[in-house]
């Protein structure tokens, strides 16, 4: 089976702004793939690529084999995409805007009607099938959302910021949901700002700056990046910070606290201790603590010059032009 997303050399220009840079990723089949970076990063420019919504200027992308223009169709029929803006017919009660979601895919009426109710019982908003979007709170609307992504069955879900400005309850039923459909066999690509969420639920995180790959991982290998710190507290506060450059990165005093920086502290606190005792000094407490998902991404993603950028391409009228009729017409694709 081909990967679920692969893109080769993937290129956006906006005019002489380059929102994509060469952009190589592949997603496999039933993967939980979460889409970390900053704002900026081009993490929707990608998913809009996907979708449809934006037009590449370079490179390859294919949806499970198929190309995203050559054979939009297909592709486009293998998408469930819940995008960050809520853009739903305000006119229409949620069941027909569903309803006719569907049927933009060449599903039958009565079978639009069928899937509209079991994606509404399975995202916990049936009893609101009546109501149109604008009654809904927020997190109704959020579900709803997911729910329109999910009414053609899709084998691939895209869910772009999905908790985003959601309460604690709503962002666990939705992690416990997201997860079911994972397990049922669905691919799923996340893109969050949430650190958490990604540890939490996906098999691989790609970390994406200024629209280029930084790393492909699983956030247990992210985390073996980063270094821990040992703590340690001694009956009194030494004159000048102990020696142990021949495994730390770096040692700080603090009054009676040493602070010892290391690759794996875990395995480097038995030595630490048998050093300070050897060199005379008197422990009463040890801690360690890792660095965490987040520090890490915040380090791989620092640049200095944080300024979009820039190429030689000029001004796409025409097509930045046609992509905003995309976007206007994102109901009946997204």
């Amino acid at each position: 089976m081909p990967p679920a997303i692969e893109t080769v050399d993937l290129v956006k220009e906006y005019g002489d702004l380059r929102a994509l840079q060469e952009l190589s990723l592949t997603v496999e089949e039933g993967e939980f793939f979460g889409l970390l970076g900053p704002n900026g990063a081009g993490k929707t420019t990608f998913i809009n690529t996907l979708v449809g919504l934006v037009r590449k200027t370079g490179g390859e992308a294919r949806v499970f084999g198929h190309d995203v223009e050559d054979d939009y169709r297909q592709a486009r029929d293998a998408i469930g995409l819940a995008p960050q803006e809520f853009n739903v017919d305000r006119f229409f009660p949620i069941r027909e805007v569903l309803m006719h979601k569907a049927g933009y895919h060449g599903i039958p009426e009565a079978e639009a009607g069928e899937r509209a109710d079991e994606v509404l019982k399975r995202v916990g908003i049936y009893d609101k099938r009546n109501e149109r979007f604008d009654w809904l709170s927020g997190g109704m609307k959020r579900r709803l959302l997911l729910a329109r992504a999910l009414v053609t069955e899709p084998d691939l879900l895209i869910l772009d910021e999905p908790t985003a400005g959601v309460d604690v309850q709503l962002r666990h039923d939705l992690w416990e949901l997201v997860t079911e459909l994972n397990e049922e066999g669905t691919t799923i690509l996340l893109t969050t700002h949430y650190i958490e969420e990604a540890e939490r639920l996906c098999d691989r995180v790609a970390i994406m700056n200024e629209g280029r790959k930084v790393t492909v991982a699983t956030p247990d290998e992210l985390k073996t990046r980063g270094t821990d710190t040992i703590s340690v507290q001694l009956e009194s506060t030494p004159a000048v910070a102990p020696d142990l450059k021949a495994y730390a990165h770096d040692t700080r005093v603090s009054g009676d606290h040493l602070k010892v920086r290391v690759d794996d502290g875990g395995s480097i606190a038995p030595r630490l201790l048998n050093d300070l005792e050897a060199m005379g000094y008197e422990i009463t407490d040890l801690e360690i603590s890792r660095t965490s998902l987040e520090e890490i991404f915040v380090d791989l993603t620092r640049s200095e010059d944080r300024t979009v950028t820039r190429s030689s391409a000029t001004t796409e009228t025409d097509e930045e032009t046609s992509e905003r009729d995309a976007k206007r017409e994102q109901e009946g694709v997204a």
